[in-house]
């Protein structure tokens, strides 16, 4: 006789907004557990109730502070192998150091697989993440792994007439399969930019393929940090880019720097992302909308817990 493992969600202290969104979703209790940032910087983790036998579900982005983030992760996941839990499936909605995913010179770290290797060698039964910058790091892990997508999100919000004559637009050569997906979904052209990266935070366009002429631009990326992506409409309005930019971008790491790009260039009009991180109120400027992710990864996670495919919830790049 088989035997129903009980549905747990947790979370540490990156986002618990989050995670309660998606146990009031599925109607279970968010568990109690207690994470306490010490004075000399260390992190003590504790589980505040019994977990044994339970199917767990542990929710954390791990946004900044990155490596603080990330850590709690590894201490709760040993938390609840030592407390019994039957699994233990790692939700981190953005996934860290995927930016760093191969050796792009000699004698570099590829951060994204020590990630990787932590989290199998810590415990984890499961990983799920959305719109991860290097779709590549899926082959990383020996377990499964479920890359979501907010593409079904972020593109439904666009089907409105207002939008009838923007076209698509990749920021980069990278991006082409993802902006390809929006594409299809909202029927508008596609156009792709290419970018020469000068530095870490500075690139520049070199060319566009496809036609802007006359089209209003949807930028789509999967994170916004420094704001890199907001200077290259330059060139856009150069091949004849009319009306207003509009950014759809899963993370909102939005720095300073970006932000300040939001707020004075007047050719953008809104900055459309999801709460895959939190976005503090000094973030939620005038131009910023953000769209919840939380019913996707409830759905994916009430899939999972009953065995049932979550292969209609997966976009493959």
């Amino acid at each position: 006789m088989t035997i129903q493992k009980q549905l747990r969600i947790f979370t540490g202290s990156a986002h618990p907004e989050l995670a309660i969104e998606i146990a009031n979703i599925l109607g279970v209790p968010l568990g109690e557990a207690e994470t306490t940032h010490l004075p000399d910087s260390e992190i003590h983790v504790k589980i505040e109730e019994v977990v044994r036998g339970q199917d767990v579900f542990f929710i954390q982005p791990c946004s900044v502070p990155v490596n603080d983030n990330f850590m709690e992760v590894l201490f709760y996941l040993d938390a609840f192998r030592r407390a019994s839990a039957h699994s233990v499936s790692v939700v981190i909605p953005y996934f860290p150091y995927a930016r760093q995913e191969r050796m792009a010179k000699g004698r570099e770290a590829i951060s994204a697989r020590v990630i990787a290797s932590a989290l199998e060698n810590g415990g984890a039964d499961r990983v799920i993440y959305v719109d991860i910058h290097a779709p590549a790091i899926q082959g990383f892990f020996n377990i499964p792994v479920d890359p979501l997508s907010a593409i079904p999100l972020l593109s439904q919000y666009f089907q409105k007439d207002e939008y009838r004559n923007a076209a698509i637009v990749s920021p980069d050569v990278g991006r082409t399969s993802v902006a390809s997906k929006y594409s299809e979904v909202l029927n508008l052209p596609l156009v792709v930019m290419h970018k020469r990266r000068n530095s870490f935070t500075e690139t520049s366009t070199t060319h566009i393929v496809g036609d802007i002429e006359g089209r209003r631009p949807i930028i789509i990326d999967d994170l916004i940090a420094g704001g890199s992506v907001l200077k290259q409409i330059d060139a856009l309005y150069e091949h004849g880019a009319e009306g207003k930019v509009v950014f759809s971008i899963t993370h909102p790491v939005l720095l300073p720097k970006a932000l300040e790009i939001l707020q004075n260039d007047e050719r953008i009009e809104k900055l459309v992302v999801t709460n895959t991180i939190p976005v503090p109120p000094e973030k939620r400027i005038p131009k910023v909308e953000v769209l919840s992710i939380a019913p996707l990864l409830a759905d994916t996670l009430d899939r999972i817990h009953e065995c049932e495919t979550i292969s209609p919830l997966l976009v493959m790049s």
